[in-house]
């Protein structure tokens, strides 16, 4: 089964401060409410290359991924990947004027 969600919010505060906290890993738990941990794979600063492991409760399921860090404009950009299953090639990024998908 596919599932494919889209979702968007305006946040009234200035773009830099958005991106600095959304753009930090160790925030995750707090603004996305499936993800219940987070475990730095290589050393706790975001930049190309950086991996990040996420266990994540979603449908009734625990779901542990890790998602590498592969483009990074700080306070415009932040990509991640992943190869996990049931999450191939899915990208997750923050975008722009802070458009989070």
């Amino acid at each position: 089964m596919n599932v494919d969600v889209s979702t968007s919010i305006v946040i009234n505060r200035a773009r830099e401060l958005v991106s600095r906290y959304a753009a930090n890993p160790d925030h995750a738990p707090e603004w996305y409410v499936n993800i219940k941990a987070v475990e730095w794979k290589t050393a706790p600063r975001v930049a190309i290359g950086s991996r990040i492991a996420f266990v994540a409760h979603f449908l009734g399921r625990r779901m542990a991924y890790t998602y590498e860090v592969v483009d990074l404009v700080p306070g415009e950009r932040l990509l991640m990947r992943t190869d996990a299953p049931r999450i191939v090639g899915r990208r997750h990024g923050i975008h722009g004027p802070v458009m989070v998908t």
